[in-house]
């Protein structure tokens, strides 16, 4: 959360001629309503329901840059089917970048209930030994969009 998987994920397909998927905007396309809207009409069970399904959507296509919630690789299967499709990446940040950039936006589903940093320390806890299993992981916390979008175009060589 908030470390730049869309932003990042837009300017690395536009730098290798990919086409760029976020696979929060397809399922809010395909249910007609928000992500908060999911969390709080159906849950986080529903939602992540809805993510594997498009998870099986997307792994079986190419030439694309898909960026991910940040709890979709913490389903086993998910990770694997991203995996075997792909090259998956961990973006990461320390905390206090994380709640610089949620600042005190309304649409993070996962962090109510508990004050921000409490949660975000929680969920990188819980998430973490998925994103160990990532190709690489970058820490996004002092760098741009640009730097950390050609680190990844450096290490994947193109």
């Amino acid at each position: 959360m908030a470390t730049g998987k869309s932003s990042v994920g837009r300017r690395l397909a536009a730098l290798i001629g990919y086409e760029f998927v976020d696979m929060d905007t397809l399922i809010e396309a395909e249910t007609g309503i928000s992500i908060p809207e999911i969390f709080s009409s159906r849950g986080e069970p529903a939602f992540r329901t809805l993510e594997s399904q498009m998870v099986d959507r997307v792994a079986l296509q190419t030439g694309r840059v898909v960026a991910t919630g940040g709890g979709t690789i913490a389903n086993r299967e998910n990770l694997q089917k991203l995996k075997s499709a792909g090259v998956v990446i961990t973006l990461t940040a320390d905390i206090e970048s994380i709640l610089e950039r949620v600042g005190e936006a309304a649409d993070r589903p996962m962090l109510h209930g508990r004050e921000k940093s409490e949660r975000i320390r929680a969920l990188l806890k819980e998430r973490a030994p998925f994103y160990a299993q990532a190709d690489f992981t970058i820490d996004t916390s002092s760098k741009s969009v640009e730097e950390v979008a050609l680190e990844i175009v450096a290490r994947l060589e193109f």
